[in-house]
Parts: C-alpha cells; sequence; structure tokens
C-alpha cells in the first residue's frame, strides 16, 4: 500500500499537536506539513498537494467551508489529478454546517470524540474514494439533504442548507452497471431516511431477513462498505431525490 500524504489544518495547537503526532507515529502516513488557520491551511493544500487534507470548520479567519471550496475551485481550474479529498473534523453537528461542508466538495466528516483509531480508518477510507459520515448525525443530515432542493452556487453564502454535491459520472457508470431492483430502491430510499432493518420491514411490509438480504445486495451493487456511504452515494448520484 502506498504512503498516504496528509496535511492538517486546525487552530487548536493541543488538538493539531495531538492529531499531528499520533498520525506520524502510523504506519503508511506521512504528514506534509500543518496549520492553524484558514489562510495559511489553504496555501498549504495548495502548495503540498497531499491526499488527505484534515480540516476544522471553526477557524479563527476563513473558515473550513471556504477552504474546502476555494482549493476545490483552484484544483478545478488548474486540473489537479488526482485532486486533495477533505475530510472535515469538527464539533460541530448541526445538519447546515455539514451539508454546506459536502456542498464545498468535503468528501468525510468525523466529530472531534472519534477515537484516533477511527480517525484513522477514516483517513484510509476516504484516500480510497469513499465519502464518510459520521454515524452520529448521519441519519439528521441525511433526511435533511433529501427534503431540500437548493443546489450551491458559487455567490451563495457559505452556511447556506444544500444538497449534497451534484450526481458524478463513476457512481452512474456503477449504477448502470448494477441497476438495482424497484424493491432495493424502495429500501434504498428508507435508509436515506433513516430508518432501521427492523423499520423497514414494518414499513413495507417483508421480513427482517428479507431486509437484510436487500440491504447486502445495496451495497454490492453500490460498492459502499455500509450503509452511511450507501445513503450519501444514492444522494450523489441521484437515485434518491
Amino acid at each position: 500500500m502506498s504512503e498516504i500524504r496528509v496535511a492538517l489544518v486546525e487552530d487548536h495547537d493541543l488538538t493539531r499537536i495531538g492529531i499531528r503526532t499520533a498520525l506520524q507515529q502510523s504506519d503508511g502516513i506521512v504528514v506534509v506539513g500543518d496549520a492553524a488557520n484558514g489562510t495559511s491551511g489553504l496555501k498549504l493544500l495548495m502548495d503540498t498537494k497531499p491526499d488527505i487534507g484534515i480540516v476544522d470548520i471553526g477557524l479563527p479567519d476563513i473558515d473550513g467551508i471556504e477552504v474546502t471550496q476555494r482549493l476545490q475551485q483552484a484544483q478545478a481550474a488548474q486540473g489537479h489529478n488526482p485532486k486533495t479529498k477533505i475530510l472535515i473534523l469538527t464539533f460541530q453537528d448541526n445538519e447546515d454546517a455539514v451539508l454546506a461542508a459536502f456542498a464545498a466538495g468535503a468528501d468525510s466528516y468525523c466529530m472531534k470524540d472519534i477515537s484516533f483509531e477511527e480517525l484513522l480508518g477514516v483517513v484510509r477510507l476516504t484516500y480510497e474514494g469513499n465519502s464518510w459520515i459520521d454515524p452520529a448525525i448521519a441519519g439528521i443530515v441525511l433526511k435533511q439533504a433529501r427534503s431540500t432542493n437548493t443546489q450551491p452556487t458559487l455567490g451563495s453564502q457559505k452556511k447556506e442548507t444544500v444538497t449534497i454535491k451534484a450526481p458524478e459520472p463513476e457512481y452512474s457508470q456503477i449504477i448502470e452497471a448494477y441497476p438495482l431492483t424497484e424493491r432495493e430502491l424502495e429500501v434504498l430510499e428508507l435508509i436515506v431516511q433513516g430508518y432501521n432493518n427492523a423499520e423497514i420491514s414494518e414499513k413495507l411490509y417483508i421480513t427482517v431477513g428479507t431486509v437484510k438480504t436487500h440491504v447486502r445486495n445495496i451495497l454490492n451493487k453500490l460498492c459502499a462498505n455500509d450503509r452511511t456511504q450507501a445513503a450519501v452515494l444514492a444522494l450523489r448520484s441521484g437515485l434518491v431525490g
């Protein structure tokens, strides 16, 4: 496995030092630099072009959402490939902040109370091209995302509630190659709304065992590791409106 190059943007000194030290001691991780504010963090990300940028939302000058948006715009304009993936790390668990982060181009979203081992796992998942939302907020966020029709614009307010990114070609290709059945789409829609297997069973009048089979098939077809990732892919691909 190739080394994952990580840059860290975090204003709290103890948190930044702690995460940086832990990352430096992890196999397969190289820390290319760290910054204590959004302006220097954006410069760090653009200069070093890491695989993963771990970015705090609550930065003292420009916040992590704006850092993410500016980086994505710069990378698109310069044709960077592969692009730096952004992992948002924060204490903020409200829908507006999370949706705004994803709309700005963030790939994953973690709460700061996550253990380091879990954070390391999310770094690796994100590096592999997966999106990850902290389970503590996934249900609320996905429900809100599904009910919102506002699309992100370059001139919009950075905290505006928006849907999670537009359909992307790779997701469409997966769906074309492995189409979901009508029943699987019904199950997926309920997963996005935050229902568990027992609740889906009651709503669709099928057994929990049948629900589990549908969920397994959905994960396999979408190449998703878990329900949260499947829900994110569903929203991004347009499978669920």
